[in-house]
């Protein structure tokens, strides 16, 4: 019950201007906790994994193929999709590392 008298505009304009600032203020934590904070702490994680990207580790582009590094450049990778077959793709395009999914064997 008290939960809206809060919401509710009080008779005096002082404390309708609290209950709105401090509704605000609320919804922004509650935003910042459940979307924004999540959000940058992936992008964290994704940035160090292709910074740490070596020759050898199995990746997945955004396309979908999968590959195993053969080279590392500054912007780009070359990546073995089949035998003799290498393609070149920017590092932005990389998603994740293979050994992140589990098989169900």
């Amino acid at each position: 019950m008290d939960f809206l008298v809060i919401l509710t505009p009080a008779a005096g304009a002082g404390s309708g201007n609290w209950s709105f600032l401090v509704m605000m203020g609320l919804i922004f934590v509650v935003m910042y906790f459940f979307m924004i904070r999540p959000q940058q702490k992936k992008q964290k994680e994704l940035v160090k994994f292709r910074s740490s990207l070596q020759k050898g580790d199995k990746v997945i582009t955004m396309g979908g193929i999968y590959g195993v590094i053969v080279e590392v450049k500054e912007q780009y990778v070359l990546v073995e999709v089949d035998n003799n077959v290498k393609l070149r793709i920017d590092k932005s395009s990389l998603v994740k590392d293979v050994s992140d999914i589990q098989t169900n064997k």
